[in-house]
């Protein structure tokens, strides 16, 4: 037996790809194939329900080996290490350094201290540092950008006078002064001339680097996947072309780029994301000629979305946040820092930042997902939307550096334009539920109240460079709209109850009356869910009972003709009618004075805006 080597699968027939878009097509029952199961993504490309072999040929992503460039397989050789990173706010040296060497010994190897302009001394570092072994871990900073340069040179002072070996530290400092001109629409390209300055002062330090590329910032204002992308590589390829131009080697300058990269909830488009990346990045630094293939590599700290958390029902940010935490280790990133769940409403408090931090030590732990290298290669799927990403992203970076390169497209204000664009459209989307967001446009927790939880106000930078000339970025997240009417609701101090009274068809009642309770429950509305009444009089006579404020008509389309007019002129001005559906004799119950319909094509922020003044809540 042990010599038996009969392939089984020969006894089968392969079945072609027409045969299964045949068999498809039986199933669709006439359905349009496109419309019902090709995906169009908002990246401009089209996603297949299937792919096989096939879908291969001709992709050069399949062609590489990790390790090697053009890196689409990951930085490394054996492995898929990555730093677990956690940022601290800098109030107090002495509390951060506390802080610091607390966490540390919870799993964290990556600190981020952000650190106010009028601390940066050599006095408060010393604190900061101390008992931290700064060879054994990796260490980011972030200060003002007028006094990045300072705080390197008394980094540097530091580690010399500490006897570090300084080819053993990693780290960085983050300087990107473009980034505040997105955020503030503040013009700070004046900062840039010191580029060079920093780079000499950290050459000491080959592994620091200093030069960021905050398209984090792009995620946070509702970017889309390829368009974050396309756009960080033009914001890098910016920052080779001033560190060239001011004398800087291309070995160096690239060396000294770091890319901060945000994540979002579509777990498969983000991996690829990060693949994709890599391989474009490395293509660029190419044609700089540099030394080694090493300076090709993408260094990407990866952060979990603050776009998508939300305020009510926050427990499901942890969901959001460990697919995306999923995504980034799989796509082989240098370093993750996952938000704690509870950053929408308020500074992140000691439970939250645990299992923000736990959430990638069960990745590293229980799952490994540290020891294999690149799982996703040879996935025909993955493969497909590594190189749709790539061409997308490709397409806007040369756009981009048509119209003159990023810093021009800053200056023009065409990258903010954009992204404001963007994020409008995924607003209108979650308003319309085409883009859901678990617990508030869709499965809203129905008893939740906020209480004394509000969003958390945008807070200035400390830099006050620059004059306020440009057009800044939109930076409210997907559920504020959402957050913000159930607010209204909530403190209005009426919270209205929606009585579903529900009559005929078993299947179609009750259906209705999930979808009503859901779609209601946005605003805060308590919701009244029944069984079902025999006759619309029971039911008008229970809804008025229990001191109803909306009554919602649920049934059949076939039955609203023969219940929604005697319902609706049972209910008179007692409490705000709706019929839960589009029947096709809307246009007659509407001629009789029924003006209120939800389904699934309403707007539904837009719908429960109205519903909120015509209840008086305003």
């Amino acid at each position: 037996m042990a010599n038996n080597k009969e392939k089984l699968f020969t006894d089968f027939k392969s079945t072609t790809t027409q045969e299964w878009l045949d068999k498809i097509q039986v199933d669709l029952k006439g359905a349009d194939f496109e419309k019902k199961l090709v995906w169009r993504t908002n990246e401009g490309f089209k996603v297949k329900p299937f792919y096989r072999k096939e879908d291969l040929e001709g992709l050069t992503t399949t062609q590489a080996l990790p390790g090697e460039f053009p890196f689409v397989r990951g930085n490394k050789k054996d492995n898929n290490e990555w730093y677990v990173r956690q940022d601290i706010e800098v109030e107090d040296p002495k509390a951060a350094n506390a802080k610091a060497l607390d966490i540390l010994m919870k799993g964290i190897d990556s600190l981020g201290f952000h650190i106010p302009a009028d601390m940066v001394s050599a006095e408060n570092i010393e604190t900061l540092l101390e008992g931290i072994a700064a060879d054994a871990i990796e260490l980011n900073f972030a200060t003002c950008q007028c006094h990045t340069l300072e705080l390197a040179n008394i980094l540097v002072a530091y580690y010399q006078k500490k006897g570090y070996d300084l080819t053993k530290l990693v780290g960085s400092i983050n300087f990107d002064p473009m980034e505040k001109m997105l955020l503030k629409g503040k013009d700070t390209t004046a900062l840039l001339q010191e580029a060079c300055k920093l780079a000499k002062v950290l050459e000491i330090l080959p592994n620091y680097r200093c030069f960021t590329v905050n398209a984090v910032t792009l995620n946070n204002a509702g970017a889309f996947i390829a368009q974050e992308l396309g756009y960080a590589l033009s914001w890098g390829n910016e920052w080779l072309n001033i560190l060239t131009e001011q004398g800087v080697d291309p070995t160096l300058a690239a060396q000294k780029i770091k890319f901060n990269l945000g994540i979002s909830s579509n777990y498969f488009m983000e991996l690829a994301k990060f693949r994709a990346g890599r391989m474009l990045w490395a293509q660029i630094v190419k044609q700089y000629e540099p030394k080694t293939d090493e300076a090709c590599k993408m260094i990407v700290n990866a952060r979990t979305s603050e776009f998508n958390l939300t305020m009510f029902d926050a427990y499901v940010n942890l969901l959001r946040s460990q697919t995306e935490t999923m995504s980034a280790a799989l796509g082989g990133v240098h370093s993750i820092v996952v938000t704690p769940y509870d950053k929408a409403y308020e500074t992140p408090d000691e439970f939250a930042e645990r299992i923000a931090r736990n959430q990638q030590l069960l990745l590293k732990e229980e799952s490994h997902f540290d020891k294999v290298v690149d799982p996703a290669a040879g996935s025909y799927y993955i493969e497909n939307l590594t190189s749709s990403i790539a061409k997308s992203a490709w397409d806007l970076f040369l756009k981009v550096e048509e119209e003159g390169g990023f810093q021009a497209a800053l200056k023009a204000n065409t990258v903010q334009t954009a992204i404001n664009e963007s994020g409008k459209a995924r607003h209108l989307n979650i308003a319309r539920r085409k883009e859901v967001l678990l617990g508030t446009n869709q499965y809203p927790n129905f008893t939740e109240l906020a209480g004394e939880k509000r969003p958390v106000a945008k807070c200035a930078k400390c830099c006050e460079a620059g004059d306020e000339t440009l057009t800044p970025l939109n930076m409210d997240r997907a559920a504020s709209e959402f957050e913000a009417l159930r607010l209204q609701t909530e403190e209005s101090g009426k919270r209205p109850k929606a009585f579903m009274l529900t009559i005929g068809n078993l299947a179609m009642r009750q259906a209705r009356a999930q979808f009503s309770c859901n779609f209601l429950a946005c605003a805060g509305y308590q919701v009244i869910d029944n069984l079902g009444f025999p006759t619309v009089e029971e039911g008008v006579e229970a809804a008025k009972k229990a001191g109803a404020d909306i009554i919602v008509l649920c049934s059949s389309d076939d039955e609203y003709a023969e219940y929604a007019i005697p319902a609706y002129k049972l209910v008179g001005d007692s409490a705000l009618f709706i019929v839960a559906g589009a029947p096709a004799c809307m246009e007659d119950l509407k001629a009789a004075g029924i003006e209120n319909f939800i389904h699934v094509r309403v707007n539904v922020l837009d719908t429960l805006r109205d519903f909120n003044k015509k209840l008086g809540i305003c």
